[in-house]
């Protein structure tokens, strides 16, 4: 039986800065038949340990389709993501997963998707998007909302001009604030202003929403104004994990455990949740 507890060695291949303080990895693992056999779904993590410093859990935000290595998009902010930024290509860390539940791919087939997003969430539905330009016949429109603090934070943005270009595709974007001599042509606000040119009508739409829990909530109230129902509506709660295997119980979250359960739940199971905050 496998070790839930193991970590594998990988390899840096690549370094992609987005902002200011915020990377793009490639990794591969340095053992052939743990890189072959690694799969994921959108949405999944992995965790990221260095010995006598601690450990982390990161998204994957690279393409189901690419088998050599998987990107993770990670921000400075403590101490495991400070060695990370230490990294350069060439060396080794540990690594393990992926953990979770992610996105319901097979349920989205064939219907519109909006994806909701902002700051630092964009990374857990950036495979959905992906995916969708790989096999864009087996789902609707796509419409991708994110948004951020300033125009300097934004994440992807090398992608964003391939977005707009997909086929039945939108992509809007705000931020909350313009800098002084910083040049934006989008729209100034709140991610939730941008829901008043919602494309996407509730019929036959799935919801995809990540990013900090206040921002998520005020999108949901809004979508159920808007006639969206909570079997359509998926949130990533990407909170207090730590063991992702359900043991160490800091995500627990009513009956469930965010790591294990999660960290993307249908928002009809997790409404009624005390402590849901959302």
């Amino acid at each position: 039986m496998k070790d839930p507890y193991e970590r594998q060695l990988a390899q840096v291949l690549a370094i992609k800065r987005e902002t200011a303080n915020t990377n793009t990895y490639s990794f591969r693992f340095v053992d052939e038949s743990v890189q072959r056999a690694f799969r994921f779904t959108p949405g999944q993590f992995v965790i990221i340990s260095f010995p006598g410093v601690g450990e982390a859990m990161f998204s994957i935000a690279s393409s189901m389709s690419n088998t050599e290595s998987f990107d993770v998009a990670i921000r400075k902010v403590g101490r495991v993501t400070t060695r990370v930024h230490q990294l350069k290509v060439g060396d080794k860390l540990c690594i393990s997963g992926p953990y979770g539940n992610g996105w319901p791919m097979k349920e989205l087939e064939g219907k519109d998707v909006l994806i909701i997003t902002g700051g630092v969430g964009l990374p857990s539905p950036r495979p959905v998007i992906v995916h969708i330009e790989e096999n864009r016949d087996d789902f609707g429109f796509l419409e991708i909302l994110y948004g951020t603090r300033t125009p300097m934070e934004s994440m992807f943005e090398w992608e964003f001009e391939k977005w707009h270009r997909m086929p039945r595709t939108k992509l809007a974007l705000t931020v909350d604030q313009v800098p002084e001599g910083v040049k934006w042509k989008h729209s100034v606000g709140v991610v939730t202003t941008l829901l008043q040119d919602l494309a996407i009508k509730p019929r036959n739409a799935g919801v995809l929403i990540c990013g900090p829990e206040v921002m998520m909530h005020f999108v949901v109230q809004d979508l159920l104004r808007k006639g969206f129902n909570g079997e359509q509506l998926y949130l990533s709660l990407e909170r207090r994990m730590r063991c992702g295997i359900a043991q160490c119980g800091h995500c627990q979250l009513g009956p469930y455990f965010v790591c294990k359960d999660g960290p993307v739940f249908k928002y009809s199971v997790i409404r009624d949740v005390p402590d849901c905050g959302i």
